[in-house]
């Protein structure tokens, strides 16, 4: 499995999200109104998939190259592509 540099910043970003997610949980079960868990469960959701497209750019940029045979790589770019 290839390491990428991109990875750990990406995990500090899950990490935050997840922190995030836990504070929307409480926000719930404290009772806050609908309004201010309807906008961080917005700024969990964009942080998940801004986290989501730097990986996947990751990937196309170091793990789609010109080693590989062109159909497999247009195979897999359009299994990526769905995940955007």
């Amino acid at each position: 499995m290839t390491e990428h540099t991109s990875h750990p910043d990406i995990l500090k970003r899950l990490k935050r999200a997840e922190g995030h997610l836990r504070s929307v949980i409480a926000m719930m079960e404290d009772g806050r109104p609908c309004l201010d868990l309807a906008q961080q469960l917005h700024a969990v959701e964009a942080a998940l998939g801004n986290a989501k497209k730097e990986l996947i750019h990751d990937h196309i940029e170091h793990c789609l190259t010109d080693e590989r045979e062109p159909r497999a790589m247009l195979s897999e770019l359009k299994q990526l592509a769905k995940y955007l």
